[in-house]
This record gives structure tokens, C-alpha cells and sequence, in this order.
């Protein structure tokens, strides 16, 4: 692992809380600046190309519910042609944030971790949490880390692979 620089690019406020939270002490994934950027939906610009150092490891998180790949493929390509020697790590919510919830957690619905009414409620919820509130919510119900992010992509995201254990601690 070494000490590289992490960035992580999120799809949306749940992931970055996610990962923020498995920062908290002790960690569970490895240290990085966490950045809320939807790499399905948005092309990564020249800009921010350049705001990745030498060197460094950038992680896309983003989930395999969507029917269209091809921004994803793009971004990738741009990240791995454009960002001198910058390692590329993919991790596929398979299908979404709520059903990773679910499999790594002892909840049959992603949220009964609130108790929140339905999936948006849910959501909303935890964003308003404080990333160490979140991670207790989390433990509370028996988060295991081994069982997050370990599911194959659906196969229209065969281009990508599962680095989920590449950035666990």
C-alpha cells in the first residue's frame, strides 16, 4: 500500500459519508481525500486531471445500477492516458449503495440502519449524520467489512474490476 496520496471520487453524499466513515479510528480503508463526483454521469475535465499528483491512487466509487457505462469507460481512459503514473481503482456497488448496506450489515432493508420510513428517508438520514455517528449505526449493526463491496459487477461493467479489498485496512 505505501503511502500513496487517495482520492476518492463518490457518486453521491451516502458513498463519501460511507468512506469517511470507515476512516474514523480505526480505520478500515485506507486515508484519502474524499470527493463527491458522479463518474457515471460526469466527464472528468482537464482541470481536475491535473489536480492528481504523480504517484497517487484515485478511487471511483459509483454504483452498477445504471444502464449506460460509457462516461465511466471514458473517465477511466482519461484518468489512466492524462494522470502520470496515477493507479486507477474501481469499486462497483453492486447494484447500489443500499444493497452493499444490506449485505455487509445484519439489516434486511438498507433502512432499518435509521429507521427511517423508506429508502429516501433513509438516505437523507444519513447524510445528516456525523461521520462517527454513522460508523456506530454501522457497528451497531454488525458491519463487516469483508462482505462490503465483494460482489461481481452486473456484466455491462465487465471493463472494470473490484478493488473494494485493494483499499481495505
Amino acid at each position: 500500500m505505501g503511502n500513496k496520496i487517495c482520492i476518492y471520487l463518490t457518486e453521491g453524499e451516502c458513498e463519501e459519508k460511507l468512506i469517511n466513515a470507515l476512516k474514523e479510528k480505526p480505520a478500515l480503508v485506507m486515508q484519502g481525500k474524499v470527493k463527491k463526483f458522479n463518474v457515471i454521469q460526469n466527464e472528468l475535465k482537464p482541470s481536475q486531471l491535473m489536480t492528481f499528483a504523480p504517484g497517487s491512487r484515485v478511487i471511483l466509487v459509483f454504483d452498477t445500477d445504471v444502464e449506460t457505462t460509457h462516461v465511466l469507460e471514458k473517465n477511466i481512459g482519461l484518468l489512466k492516458r492524462q494522470c502520470k503514473n496515477v493507479e486507477v481503482l474501481t469499486i462497483a456497488e453492486v447494484l447500489n449503495f443500499e444493497d452493499e448496506i444490506e449485505r455487509s450489515t445484519d439489516v434486511a432493508h438498507a433502512n432499518e440502519l435509521t429507521k427511517s420510513a423508506s429508502i429516501s428517508d433513509f438516505k437523507t438520514a444519513v447524510n445528516k449524520m456525523k461521520s462517527s455517528e454513522f460508523r456506530n449505526s454501522l457497528q451497531r449493526h454488525k458491519f463487516d467489512i469483508k462482505k462490503l463491496w465483494i460482489k461481481k459487477p452486473p456484466k455491462k461493467f465487465g471493463f472494470v474490476s473490484q478493488d473494494g479489498d485493494k483499499i481495505k485496512k
